[in-house]
């Protein structure tokens, strides 16, 4: 480990835990590169199909708790 890297992690170590977090999540927002436009209206045009989906009858909401224990019983296996 480099000089400049040793005393980095020193420094980090030193922070409160609020700016630990806030660190780590701009550290790993830069690994992401910079986020998509279009992302943001994608997911409302998605989640406005699935509404009305719902609406329409086409599909039949599960609730959560059912979806939980279906992961569950398949982690299990």
């Amino acid at each position: 480990m480099s000089t400049d890297v040793a005393e980095l992690e020193a420094k980090i170590r030193s922070l409160s835990l609020e700016d630990k977090t806030e660190l780590i999540r701009s550290l790993i927002a830069g690994l992401d590169g910079p986020a998509d436009a279009d992302v943001e209206r994608a997911w409302l045009l998605e989640a406005q199909r699935r509404h009305r989906e719902i609406v329409e009858g086409k599909v039949e909401p599960v609730p959560a708790q059912r979806v939980f224990q279906n992961l569950r019983a398949r982690l299990k296996k």
